[in-house]
């Protein structure tokens, strides 16, 4: 397996290669108990009014506690068990956000132990090395690294060939190849070299480095709300703040109707503050947090790393897939498989010409020529001197590479170039070229043309290889209701066939970055959500437009930086198993905030008769469960509004199972389960803590 490696099919388990830490794992439990208090801070918790008005609560009756104590006040112990509860709560609720963030902080201690004492061997002029802390590097110091080294700073690749483990960042065991030029020339700090050497040009500032982003980022540190989770929280506030005007509005009626029958007892403070918290939709508040942040950790356990829970929210909604051929969908080496003698030309004279007119090209299709040459005509790479021969390199300016030598002009490059190139020295254009150029077009190969001087000699076959399963992974992508389109430079041809081998559903050929730009604003226009999936510079543009862009993590820095994810494997269809967590994120969210809704409801009609049946005893008829006083009933009501949310803490962190269905289907699911749900569990849980209550005597 390699980092080309294609992930099972939408999985909720783990990446490879990686552990699953235990939902309550000790360690992230310890830290999360101790996060929970530090969250008490009020600055902190007025980010989710919610829990906030329950911790002004909780500070009232503390006040209200002092007070009884100092003036021997009954029902004191009443009002301590209240107190506490509502301190349970708000801590509940932040033990649920601190054990999603605890998993990300366990996971940046990891990563920060791979950077502590690394040394590097910077170059300085002449070649002489010096060995210097990693954290004294700058942004084009040069370094050498050998077997068992690790790599310092992100950098790119400039002289050399090796083996580097990457599992510290990916999770992958496997090593990779890191060269020089190509799209596998990016190493990141943190990773270590296994064989070999390779000298590399630091391209990150110090504290700027992919490590320390990931270390940030996987902390938590800089995770934004999602608009979605930002309406939740308008709408969980104003009911909030109607649910606040009504409470408070009880008291003056509840002291006049007193005053008026002469009988009963008004409702104290303490027991206003206590229906409030019950009625307010604490659950979803006390969860709304860790819904979000669990999301992203499960994104980050497929080695994907998200930049913001909005890019995972958005994942889960995404309707057009873009994605950048080469490196993404094909290996991205087009390879020399085939030489294709024109008439009057031997295979033997196409090779040779092939392979001088390649000796100047150091892309990796040039060397694959030199190679091919090498291994099906035994013609060995020549060293020719420059007082011999004038090279040409391959530029993008000509589109060609080739030699002068001995009076011969050999030229190798695209179609077009020679045939210009021929034409320009008074040489005809056989219809041959056209027809196998065509041909090897259609069948999604690249041709590139060799010639020497007026007479064209004949067609490389270059091809591009689709990595493996694509083809099953874009029909699931289908089957989820999203529409793939390959973008890539190559000419229609090309692209048509590499787009049906691939399966994609549509394409865009020889595209420009401006091209890709269009796209996305066109379908974004339609009102449509757009990923994008890259690895090179030209793809930057992109993935910064695109909702959702994922950047592989073997492509340029400048990918990387652009797009709002970035696949640790470098597996272009790891977007499915990122719109399954969106999804799952998405359909966790509806489902607890309509459990928390109908629970409030249920809470209501459970415990207002009990409540109120010393204030106006004609309610006494309506307590249809029997709680044993208004005191066992507020009592009851307000522990059982703590235990749900820690009972539903593993739900907000695991996630609920993803299912393919619509939006009605899936409201009917949520009505008929949590929906039902939460209107039934009240009843039972208030009714029993109520009679465990009565027979300890705490109310």
């Amino acid at each position: 397996m390699s980092d080309l490696a294609v992930s099972p099919a939408v999985s909720m388990l783990p990446a490879r290669g990686k552990r699953a830490r235990p939902l309550f794992d000790p360690p992230i439990v310890r830290r999360a108990i101790r996060d929970s208090f530090v969250k008490l801070n009020p600055l902190k918790m007025m980010k989710n009014p919610v829990m906030f008005v329950v911790e002004v609560g909780a500070a009232l009756t503390t006040l209200i506690v002092i007070r009884d104590l100092i003036q021997q006040a009954p029902y004191l112990g009443f009002t301590i068990q209240i107190t506490l509860w509502l301190w349970f709560t708000a801590l509940f609720a932040n033990f649920a956000e601190a054990m999603a963030e605890g998993r990300g902080k366990a996971q940046a201690d990891t990563l920060r132990k791979t950077r502590t004492e690394t040394v590097a061997r910077l170059l300085k002029p002449g070649g002489k090395a010096e060995t210097v802390p990693a954290a004294q590097l700058r942004q084009g110091d040069t370094v050498l690294c050998e077997a068992a080294d690790t790599i310092p700073s992100d950098g790119e690749v400039i002289e050399g060939i090796a083996s580097v483990d990457e599992s510290a960042i990916t999770g992958e065991s496997a090593p990779v190849i890191r060269e020089s030029g190509g799209d596998r020339s990016a190493v990141t700090g943190g990773t270590k070299v296994l064989s070999d050497w390779i000298k590399v040009r630091i391209t990150a500032s110090p504290g700027q480095t992919f490590l320390d982003r990931m270390i940030a980022l996987v902390e938590g540190a800089e995770r934004q709300k999602t608009p979605n989770e930002i309406a939740l929280n308008i709408v969980l506030a104003g009911l909030t703040l109607v649910f606040l005007l009504a409470v408070v509005t009880l008291q003056p009626f509840a002291q006049y109707s007193v005053a008026s029958a002469g009988a009963g007892r008004a409702p104290s403070v303490t027991v206003l503050i206590s229906l409030l918290v019950c009625l307010i939709p604490t659950t979803i508040g006390g969860l709304l947090s860790a819904i979000g942040i669990a999301g992203m950790d499960r994104v980050m356990q497929h080695n994907v790393l998200a930049m913001s829970g909005k890019a995972v929210e958005a994942a889960g909604d995404i309707n057009t897939l873009l994605l950048d051929k080469t490196g993404t969908i094909t290996l991205g080496d087009r390879q020399a498989v085939e030489f294709i003698p024109m008439e009057h030309v031997s295979e033997a004279e196409l090779a040779d010409a092939a392979q001088l007119s390649s000796l100047a090209d150091e892309t990796p299709e040039g060397r694959s020529i030199v190679v091919l040459a090498k291994e099906k005509y035994k013609l060995r790479g020549r060293k020719i001197s420059e007082r011999e021969a004038r090279f040409i390199a391959f530029s993008a300016q000509t589109r060609m590479s080739g030699v002068d030598l001995n009076g011969d002009s050999i030229r190798k490059g695209s179609t077009d170039a020679v045939v210009e190139f021929v034409r320009s020295q008074g040489g005809k254009i056989p219809a041959q070229l056209t027809d196998v150029a065509e041909r090897i077009a259609r069948s999604g190969g690249t041709p590139l043309a060799v010639a020497n001087g007026p007479k064209v000699l004949g067609v490389i076959h270059l091809k591009d290889v689709v990595k493996g399963g694509m083809h099953e992974r874009f029909g699931q992508l289908r089957a989820m209701g999203i529409r793939t389109v390959m973008i890539t430079g190559d000419n229609p041809l090309t692209a048509a066939a590499i787009a049906t081998e691939a399966g994609v559903d549509d394409f865009l050929a020889q595209a420009t970055p401006q091209d890709k730009m269009d796209l996305i604003k066109k379908e974004q226009a339609g009102g449509r959500l757009v990923a994008m999936t890259g690895d090179g510079t030209n793809d930057a543009p992109a993935l910064a437009q695109a909702d959702v862009g994922l950047a592989m993590n073997t492509g340029t820095m400048a990918a990387k930086e652009a797009g709002n994810m970035v696949d640790l494997d470098s597996n272009p269809t790891k977007l499915i198993e990122v719109v399954a967590i969106g999804k799952q994120l998405l359909m966790t969210r509806g489902a607890l905030t309509t459990f928390s809704i109908a629970n409030d409801v249920a809470k209501y009609f459970a415990i207002l008769p009990a409540m109120f049946m010393v204030t106006y005893p004609s309610m006494r008829k309506l307590n249809v469960m029997g709680l044993h006083s208004p005191e066992s009933a507020v009592l009851a009501a307000v522990i059982f509004n703590a235990l749900i949310i820690i009972a539903l803490v593993p739900l907000a962190l695991k996630g609920i199972r993803y299912k393919p269905m619509g939006a009605a289907a899936l409201l009917r699911r949520n009505l008929l389960i949590y929906g039902a749900g939460g209107v039934v569990a009240p009843f039972p849980g208030i009714w029993l803590i109520d009679r465990l209550l009565a027979l300890l005597r705490l109310a």
